[in-house]
């Protein structure tokens, strides 16, 4: 299996399904297929290095043969495009960055009014917000405007 085989193998069972609203600017994430060998991760933080290009949170997924990295970085636009040059296989997608004060139980509260509103996450990891030192989980979910719309009136402050 070829890395562009596994990338459109992971595309095509993504639950994720785009919707191009121009009245929201959403939380990009940029999602890297690579092969999983030794450097390879150092090699993409090199090009971004090169580029100036700050990485604001990280998840990386592997199996034997190749991995995704998925991150949330400071320009995301530029980042498809140098890594694409590159010669890598890669794809933006929206995801919901959720605030968080930083105290025990927080990360479970969200997840149980996720749970509760019979939400399901697809992934999280962790950020933070460089202005307020706040944590912020990024997750990406099915219907993304609806679920960021249904955090916003449970009080919770996105991204």
């Amino acid at each position: 299996m070829t890395v562009a085989d596994f990338a459109e193998n992971v595309y095509n069972n993504d639950y994720y399904e785009y919707r191009n609203r121009k009245d929201k600017q959403m939380l990009k994430q940029v999602s890297i297929y690579t092969e999983n060998k030794k450097g390879g991760l150092q090699a993409l933080t090199e090009i971004l290095q090169r580029e100036n290009i700050n990485i604001l949170g990280s998840v990386t997924n592997d199996s034997a043969e190749y991995g995704i990295i998925r991150m949330v970085v400071s320009d995301p636009e530029k980042t498809v495009e140098v890594f694409t040059k590159e010669g890598y296989i890669c794809k933006l997608t929206n995801v919901i960055g959720v605030e968080v004060e930083d105290k025990v139980g927080n990360l479970n509260s969200l997840l149980l009014m996720l749970k509760e509103s019979n939400i399901n996450v697809n992934y999280i990891y962790l950020s933070f917000n460089r202005d307020s030192g706040k944590p912020i989980m990024v997750f990406h979910t099915e219907d993304i405007f609806e679920v960021e719309e249904c955090l916003r009136l449970k009080g919770f402050v996105t991204i």
